[in-house]
């Protein structure tokens, strides 16, 4: 990127940053996700790092917050509260511990194997001021040098105390804990005025029960527990603040009590009375702050606050003023956040594929950005109507969003990034692969190719036909499929399985070994349940779950040939579209022929019907979301089968329970909106087991 380039996305992004930290600092309200806005400053930062000389004093990277309401006292703070730098990789932490060497002296730079971690807890930062041991005065950020006087709503939160401990108590305790230097500094120093700093925040619990009532009350549901708290703490009235049962964590201590280390703080903290989070520990090289950011990241769901990553601290007090400060952020503190979910990029280019049902999808080519702790250069844009409803154009700057397994896609445009150079997208009126006429029918909002036989559609059955949740070929992928069309040794389903040893070694990486191997795979694959047998032909909105319990209601693929529209609509998951999609597929000669060459190619299609007893799951249905720890979703999805429950994949609600592993996506979230159950692991097993 050229200087000139780059100082006018510089602008842009100064601009659009500004916007959205008014909103979230100053009027407690969000546009887009606390991600997004992270990948909009983590993007300024490494601009401006490679182009220092396009810094400026009113850059959002110099300084903190926003304007403070006019509604409140405003507070001048004593010390500016500072922001942290975000750092989302091993290797940036590794940079940024490279920069402080580099201003450290040989006999200072050791020291910097000293770190103290805590959880970055996704709240209000306040400022706590006590006078002779009893609170005085609370007062939120603002802009870093001027907050807002809180003090009354603060008196409400339980964690916060109104009182310190006693001299001589607080000294005890300190002797308890062996730290003897401190406790002799407050027998002859001890401080009249004492500030403390910390974060306000609501427990899940308390959020989720508040959304309840809201519901209840038939009123929209709050979007995120950290709103809710920066909105508590800044009602005029304390009784509400009062009922949102907020809690708090103090994490740094402004008054010298004789502490060395930002470990003591945390000490001092707690002999007065403060609570501090249960999780923070002082680590020693990176190394084990890579590990401690994964295992808080395993447990990060069970924990009954929202955090987005760790804080690390140089511990050394002397050594963290040493580093100084840049800007408004200490050099030597930094925010380790966790791979955001969502994040900002360019759409270069909308390309179309044309997919098994003949359904044209369009799709945004993306400038590369990690996603999730995946690089995404690709994202779905659905159909013309979704991109009309987004207003995406080619060149526009996006948030891009990815939960769990599902595809990317993009989430938000950020008009006010546009340039003018933005090129509207139109749908194609013919077929990319085959140039036959798309067309797009009255009651659907997806465009398709009109010719059955293209070759795209041909090729992305096959890509399903041998996926996973279908025939599970292990060893043919999609690479394998496409050498095998090219060579014209498929040209259907059942051609798969009259494929030889001969006909795969002059393929590419074929040896004799290999390609006994994927014959033997093949081979074994023959036979097939009729629910995996049912997926596997691809019928249009028929997907792992309505395969099953077509199975369950026919037992065998006769039956379902000849069953009627309203005998298929007696069953749970089938509606009018998809009983007209699949008695339609049925009746197409092509597709019975399809089933007919199957079985002539060796294909059994077992049509043992797994009945569903009234066990003790009966009448639930599960949906599952982020990754389990003992088990595979479909060893759990089979459990709960087995135990007479049922299983849906989008969340609803007359959702029973939503079954929440490791990095859940957005089905949690939504879960948690309409007020379903969750179970952890654990407790789904110990339902099972009940």
């Amino acid at each position: 990127m050229t200087k000139a380039d780059a100082k006018k996305r510089i602008e842009k992004l100064r601009v659009e940053i500004d916007h959205h930290r008014y909103l979230y600092h100053a009027l407690d309200r969000q546009e887009i996700s606390d991600a997004a806005l992270d990948s909009l400053k983590h993007e300024l930062e490494m601009l401006e790092a490679q182009f220092p000389e396009l810094i400026t004093p009113n850059s959002p990277t110099q300084r903190v917050g926003g304007r403070a309401l006019g509604k409140f006292e405003k507070i001048r703070h004593g010390v500016p509260m500072l922001s942290l730098t975000d750092a989302f990789s091993p290797e940036e932490m590794k940079e940024w511990e490279e920069r402080n060497a580099k201003l450290l002296s040989p006999i200072t730079r050791p020291l910097l194997g000293d770190y103290y971690v805590e959880l970055k807890i996704d709240g209000l930062a306040i400022s706590l001021v006590y006078k002779n041991g009893f609170f005085v005065e609370g007062s939120t950020r603002g802009d870093g040098k001027i907050g807002e006087n809180v003090t009354q709503n603060l008196k409400t939160v339980e964690a916060i105390p109104l009182k310190l401990g006693e001299k001589q108590d607080v000294i005890s305790e300190l002797r308890r804990m062996k730290l003897f230097h401190i406790s002799r500094f407050l027998e002859k120093h001890w401080p009249e005025t004492l500030e403390v700093r910390g974060e306000v925040f609501m427990p899940k619990k308390a959020f989720s029960a508040l959304n309840r009532e809201r519901k209840e009350r038939g009123e929209e549901p709050y979007a995120n527990p950290r709103n809710v708290a920066a909105g508590s703490v800044r009602q005029l009235d304390p009784r509400i603040t009062a009922s949102r049962h907020l809690d708090s964590f103090a994490y740094a201590l402004i008054t010298n009590m004789g502490q060395k280390t930002h470990e003591e703080e945390h000490f001092i903290l707690k002999a007065l009375g403060f609570k501090t989070g249960p999780h923070n520990k002082r680590l020693g090289f990176l190394k084990e702050i890579e590990q401690f950011h994964g295992h808080v990241k395993k447990i990060r769901e069970k924990l009954d606050y929202e955090i987005d990553g760790i804080v690390v601290l140089v511990n050394r007090n002397e050594v963290l003023l040493r580093l100084g400060v840049v800007g408004k952020t200490p050099r030597g503190g930094i925010a380790y956040k966790f791979v955001s979910r969502e994040a900002t990029t360019v759409v270069e280019d909308i390309v179309v594929q044309v997919g098994r049902t003949g359904a044209l999808t369009p799709v945004a080519h993306l400038r590369p950005v990690d996603v999730g702790g995946v690089t995404v250069s690709r994202a779905t844009l659905h159909n013309e109507d979704e991109i009309q409803r987004l207003d995406v154009r080619i060149g526009d700057t996006v948030i891009v969003g990815r939960a769990g397994d599902v595809i990317p896609d993009v989430k938000v445009v950020l008009t006010r990034m546009r340039t003018g150079k933005e090129r509207l997208f139109h749908m194609p009126k013919v077929c990319p692969v085959c140039l036959s006429r798309v067309v797009r029918g009255h009651d659907e909002a997806i465009h398709r190719c009109s010719n059955p036989r293209c070759a795209a559609q041909e090729r992305e059955k096959l890509y399903h036909f041998v996926s996973r949740a279908a025939f599970d070929i292990v060893g043919m992928g999609p690479k394998i499929i496409d050498q095998l069309l090219e060579q014209n040794l498929v040209a259907d389903r059942q051609d798969i399985f009259t494929l030889t040893i001969g006909d795969l070694l002059p393929l590419e990486r074929f040896a004799e070994t290999s390609a006994k191997k994927l014959i033997a795979a093949i081979e074994v694959k023959k036979r097939i349940p009729l629910h995996r047998f049912l997926y596997a032909l691809g019928i249009r909105h028929v997907g792992e779950e309505t395969s099953i319990e077509l199975a369950n209601a026919f037992g065998s693929i006769e039956a379902l040939q000849d069953a009627s529209y309203e005998k298929l609509l007696e069953l749970h998951e089938v509606g009018e579209v998809m009983a007209r999609s699949i008695v339609a597929w049925f009746k197409n000669t092509r597709n019975r022929s399809v089933i007919r060459e199957l079985k002539k190619a060796g294909v059994v299609i077992e049509n043992s019907v797994t009945h569903r007893a009234g066990g003790k799951l009966s009448g639930k249905t599960f949906v599952l979301t982020g990754s389990l720890g003992t088990m595979t979703r479909d060893e759990a999805k089979e459990k709960i089968r087995q135990a007479g429950g049922n299983i849906s994949e989008s969340v609803s609600k007359s959702t029973s329970y939503i079954v929440s592993g490791a990095d859940p996506g957005s089905k949690y979230e939504k879960a948690r909106t309409l007020g379903v159950s969750i179970l952890t692991e654990q407790e789904f097993l110990k339902l099972l087991n009940k």
